[in-house]
């Protein structure tokens, strides 16, 4: 099978790579990302390429001929995307049409990267089927990327997630867990909310999640996250625990204290129950999964 990986230079989309790459006579991996290939491996076909320019995207994907696309491509910083709207859309959106009008123009199945941030975080606990009600320009974005996927009459694959973490080679950005770490091991307090709910997702869950879905071709929206709905305040308290550091570093702080551009949901996590029956992928709790995360990273 053809895979394309948009994406590919970022944490979901080189792990994703590394996973497919467990069996080559399986998978033939393309990756497509801007800027030169950060992952430590030449054994895939690495694409330098802007996804948002529509003719360029579609030359490429033409010279492939991929039998299924994962489109891990995205702009995920919260505040970022408030203050660069444009921007956003035109990756979180905008390449998301053109994807989705190649995939129909030739058969082909589309894995589309979505998120808990489409939620407004009223309730907790969210089901595939409950309403969605953003409160930020990035959840808006999600929203309407994942409304175009649907609408575009192809077969696809959408999988919802929160908070992911883990750690590959020249990440361009870091996550709650790596930053914790870091700067627990450097000594330095920190301040973290402890209003704010989520259920963390390992990298290494999701791009399972990913293969899944490329294999069964399985179609519609799916919750992939851990299983433990956690404040991030608890959450930086367990990366303490785990990494064997200080926990009287960490300090709570409300969300109104943090002042913040974009507005966060305060309580999301997912029903999972959907995910264990049509794609039988059990989640772990996070601090089962910072346990592995622990052995791969020291």
């Amino acid at each position: 099978m053809k895979i394309v990986v948009t994406g590919s230079n970022g944490l979901l989309g080189q792990t994703l790579v590394n996973l497919l790459k467990k069996q080559p006579e399986k998978y033939q991996v393309f990756g497509l990302s801007r800027g030169a290939n950060r992952s430590c491996r030449n054994d895939f076909v690495y694409h330098n390429i802007d996804i948002t320019q529509k003719g360029l995207l579609t030359a490429c994907l033409q010279e492939i001929q991929p039998d299924c696309i994962v489109n891990t491509a995205a702009m995920t910083n919260v505040d970022a995307c408030e203050e660069y709207k444009e921007e956003c859309n035109r990756l979180n959106i905008t390449a998301v049409e053109s994807l989705s009008e190649f995939c129909k123009a030739h058969g082909i199945h589309l894995i589309h990267i979505s998120t808990d941030f489409i939620f407004d975080g009223a309730q907790g606990y969210y089901k595939e089927t409950d309403p969605p009600n953003p409160l930020s320009h990035y959840g808006h974005s999600k929203l309407k990327s994942e409304e175009v996927v649907v609408n575009s009459n192809i077969s696809y694959t959408i999988l919802r997630t929160i908070l992911v973490y883990g750690n590959v080679p020249n990440l361009g950005r870091s996550n709650i867990v790596l930053w914790v770490r870091e700067m627990l091991k450097e000594g330095k307090e920190i301040t973290i909310v402890n209003d704010q709910y989520r259920m963390p997702t390992y990298v290494e869950d999701l791009a399972v999640a990913c293969q899944i879905s490329i294999d069964k071709k399985v179609k519609g929206i799916f919750n992939i996250s851990s299983n433990t709905l956690l404040t991030i305040y608890e959450i930086a308290q367990q990366v303490a625990e785990v990494f064997e550091l200080d926990q009287q570093l960490i300090k709570p702080i409300s969300t109104a204290q943090l002042n913040q551009r974009a507005a966060r949901p305060p309580k999301t996590g997912f029903d999972l129950s959907k995910t264990n029956k049509e794609l039988q992928f059990f989640p772990k709790s996070f601090q089962e999964d910072l346990q592995r995360f622990k052995e791969t990273c020291g």
